[in-house]
């Protein structure tokens, strides 16, 4: 079941610029830079809600590809869920297409899987499932 949006993920140029442009316009302090695999990253808290700034740290990642070919911006959308592995299920039962039919851990060591933006109108959609406590 999906419980809610846990993040949106916005793909940006530089991250630090990025975290103090949200904090000038938001008056939000975004967590300490950390990183996962080539991806630097910071969440910026609004409630139950973040942000996610996400960097490439090479000139081949998957943020700087995106950015090349569609500029800074929403790269993702995250829904939580109680049960990530039926929930993928369900989804392929469906006829949904599947980036990740199996979850792996994120830096957090929370499970996630994503699905195909051919089945989501052009959306990247990840699923994440909270193996201890959601991230505030």
């Amino acid at each position: 079941m999906i419980k809610g949006i846990s993040h949106i993920g916005i793909a940006v140029e530089n991250l630090e610029n990025a975290r103090e442009l949200y904090g000038k316009i938001f008056s939000k302090e975004s967590s300490e830079p950390e990183w996962f695999g080539e991806i630097h990253f910071s969440f910026v808290p609004f409630g139950n809600t973040h942000i996610e700034l996400l960097e490439s740290t090479t000139p081949e990642g998957v943020m700087r590809k995106f950015i090349e070919k569609k500029g800074e911006g929403v790269h993702h959308i995250s829904f939580e869920v109680d049960d990530i592995v039926a929930e993928l299920a369900d989804l392929k039962a469906r006829g949904v297409q599947l980036i990740n039919e199996k979850p792996y851990l994120n830096a957090h060591k929370n499970l996630v899987a994503f699905v195909n933006p051919k089945s989501t109108r052009g959306v990247l959609v990840e699923l994440i499932q909270y193996m201890d406590k959601k991230k505030e």
